[in-house]
């Protein structure tokens, strides 16, 4: 009897699984970053997000959260209570304000050698879109910082 319940539940989870669709990754990429008016001891500007769904379905989200890292250690964080759907075969540009805390800037700049410039620096950044229980998407997008030319 024992054996003939787990092999019940066995095959009711494999066939809730079924239930959830694969989907492949979101495709995010930083499209912009604008300066935002700071405060005391922080610097605050807003990402522009490019936020591609290449899946049949669309997905709803509720919330934007994001983590900032260059070179390796934290930057900046932020986040916003925008919604939406992101229909399916799509794309949207998110803006999303971010802080920077004196405290995070001191540790970046000492991070840095004399012959090191904020140039071409690794960042890595993190984020999710938030969907209810079953609907938060997490993503993640990583490139060299490239300063303006004059």
């Amino acid at each position: 009897m024992p054996k003939l319940i787990t092999a019940c539940l066995m095959a009711l989870l494999l066939a809730s699984c079924a239930l959830f669709p694969q989907r492949d990754p979101l495709r995010i990429t930083v499209v912009g970053i604008d300066p935002l008016p700071s405060q005391d001891l922080e610097v605050r500007f807003s990402v522009k997000l490019r936020v591609q769904n290449p899946n049949d379905s669309a997905i709803d989200y509720d919330g934007l959260a994001l983590d900032l890292e260059v070179n390796g250690q934290p930057l900046a964080s932020g986040v916003s209570n925008q919604h939406g759907r992101l229909e399916r075969f799509s794309e949207q540009v998110l803006d999303v304000p971010l802080s920077v805390s004196a405290f995070s800037a001191l540790r970046q700049a000492l991070g840095l050698s004399q012959n090191q410039s904020l140039d071409n620096l690794p960042y890595t950044l993190h984020g999710k879109l938030a969907g209810g229980l079953f609907g938060t998407v997490r993503f993640s997008d990583s490139g060299q910082l490239r300063l303006p030319r004059n």
